[in-house]
């Protein structure tokens, strides 16, 4: 059986891992955009892997992108913020359950021009795994850009 032909146009399934709440969007590398998809529910910090599931398998993405809180303190040097270990443990877990490449991405900002574009509360983490994913989206087709943060 041969491999799978790389696919000009790859889905790519973004993630806002929170405690509470992770946002979920899609997209595509061909257009460079990203839309909402869902928020999945987490319980003290376990989240619905049948909910991640669901939706992995239904867009069959080439790739994940998970965003992490990245801090800069006043000499502007990164620290490291309080979810940065959950959110590496979840980035590694989606990549045991599903072997797919995981990208992770500076999400700094993300909630906040997520409160901006999004119709409701409700919306607001997955438009911020939407604004995560176009960051990433963009980044990646910069000529000789890197595909991971």
């Amino acid at each position: 059986m041969s491999p799978r032909p790389q696919s000009i146009v790859q889905s790519i399934v973004a993630f806002d891992y929170g405690t509470k709440r992770i946002g979920v969007a899609v997209g595509q590398t061909v257009s460079g955009t990203a839309s909402p998809v869902a928020t999945v529910r987490s319980r003290a910090g376990n989240p619905d892997w049948n909910a991640i599931r669901a939706i992995v398998e239904s867009f069959a993405p080439e790739a994940l992108v998970v965003g992490i809180p990245i801090e800069v303190d006043e000499g502007e040097d990164t620290i490291e913020h309080p979810m940065t270990r959950p959110v590496m443990r979840f980035a590694d877990q989606l990549h045991g359950l599903f072997g797919l490449p995981v990208h992770i991405v500076d999400e700094r900002l993300s909630t906040y021009e997520a409160r901006s574009r999004a119709p409701g509360d409700g919306q607001i983490d997955a438009v911020a795994a939407q604004v995560i994913l176009e960051t990433w989206l963009h980044a990646s087709a910069l000529p000789g850009a890197p595909r991971a943060a």
